[in-house]
């Protein structure tokens, strides 16, 4: 097991007080085992275990309680049996009806500290912190692989991670790609059917199917409901803007992809159209819909996306009039710029990625990350290998 001391660190210091903390991410991204970590941080801390309640509401036998009334009733009952403080862990809450009122009323009731994990980012909760879990990054990708494969090069590694992702279930597969391939495929279909058709009560599946799709076909992509609609009307369907919005905004909550508004850097203000979205997962597009190999360049960029969020940067899409900046990314007071490409071919290439920053005229770091080895820096802006980039935690 990977032990996924980066979320950790975030959750550590929170144990204890009265806050909820919420675990959210894709379907099978690794929230069930962060509880397990939790649990076990708890103990090292001399919590015992008997102070534990846990449920589980994707099992069977906890499908009785999915009512939040039967639900309390079952946990005042364990609660009774626990003198002083009792630590609550719920897994998949989201299928609890009337939860939001339960969690409420167990804060009131009793000396508790919850912990919550849900696929939908709207789980709800009072006084919350929440914490975004990812599937594995490259780094720990590489460290779960190398325990596979002893000795393994790196460029073997990359490869495996760009052909199949970071799902922390294709450890247990081995990382065969058959076998991890049908598995993305099945977990597709369950993530579509379970966290957004019965959980908005969807009617036309294929028009939702065709939606995600074309965002699947498009990471990267400046994307509007207009766009889309039109698209589908060349095709001979005609399909209402609202309904396009709507399934964007589902698949946007369940954590299926990533919506990165657009930063007009000229006039420092968010664009409120054209946002670009980026997959939660690129495994999962190569196991489904193909194509990885034709969009090198693409993937790579969602690879290094999904690093800036995890690193904890708010990232938007920078536009300086005719040229774009792929990421603008701030934490705290800090800014810095990226542009990712996937090899620095020519010199047309290289002033393409590099020039795109001769419209930003301030002072934080803009770097340009490749595939390239060798160190092409330039005027200023720093070049760095995109996999030395996702193994290096100092960014």
């Amino acid at each position: 097991m990977i032990k996924r001391e980066n979320y950790l660190k975030q959750i550590r210091p929170l144990i204890g007080n009265d806050q909820i903390k919420v675990l959210t991410g894709i379907r099978r991204g690794g929230k069930s085992v962060m509880l397990e970590h939790i649990r076990e941080e708890l103990i090292r801390q001399g919590v015992s275990p008997e102070r534990f309640i846990a449920y589980n509401f994707e099992e069977m036998r906890n499908l009785p309680l999915r009512k939040a009334e039967s639900l309390f009733h079952a946990v005042a009952e364990r609660m009774a049996q626990i003198d002083g403080k009792a630590y609550l862990f719920f897994d998949e809450i989201q299928e609890v009806r009337g939860c939001e009122e339960f969690i409420e009323n167990l804060q009131k009731s009793y000396d508790c500290e919850i912990f919550l994990a849900g696929s939908c980012s709207d789980v709800p909760a009072g006084s919350f912190v929440r914490f975004k879990i990812f599937p594995f990054s490259f780094a720990e990708f590489k460290e779960m692989y190398i325990q596979l494969y002893p000795g393994a090069p790196e460029n073997e590694i990359f490869v495996r991670f760009f052909q199949l992702g970071g799902m922390p279930a294709l450890g247990s597969l081995r990382m065969e790609e058959d076998a991890s391939k049908l598995y993305l495929k099945d977990l597709f279909g369950s993530l579509v059917l379970q966290d957004i058709v019965r959980r908005n009560e969807i009617r036309d599946v294929e028009l939702l199917e065709r939606v995600i799709g074309f965002v699947f076909a498009h990471p990267g992509t400046s994307l509007s409901a207009n766009y889309i609609s039109g698209q589908f009307k060349k095709e001979g369907r005609i399909t209402a803007r609202e309904t396009i919005l709507n399934y964007l905004e589902y698949g946007v909550k369940a954590s299926l992809f990533y919506r990165i508004p657009r930063h007009d850097l000229k006039r420092d203000k968010l664009l409120t159209v054209g946002d670009k979205f980026y997959l939660a997962d690129h495994g999962i597009r190569e196991a489904v819909f193909g194509g990885q190999i034709k969009e090198i360049n693409m993937i790579l960029e969602n690879i290094v996306l999904l690093e800036l969020l995890r690193r904890g940067y708010r990232v938007t899409a920078g536009l300086t009039g005719s040229s774009a900046i792929d990421f603008v990314c701030e934490r705290g007071d800090s800014r810095i710029y990226i542009q990712v490409a996937y090899i620095l071919a020519s010199p047309q290439i290289e002033e393409q990625e590099f020039g795109a920053y001769d419209a930003v005229r301030d002072h934080y770091p803009k770097y340009v990350l490749s595939m390239d080895e060798t160190d092409l820096s330039q005027k200023g802006i720093r070049h760095r290998n995109i996999r030395d980039f996702l193994v290096d935690p100092s960014w």
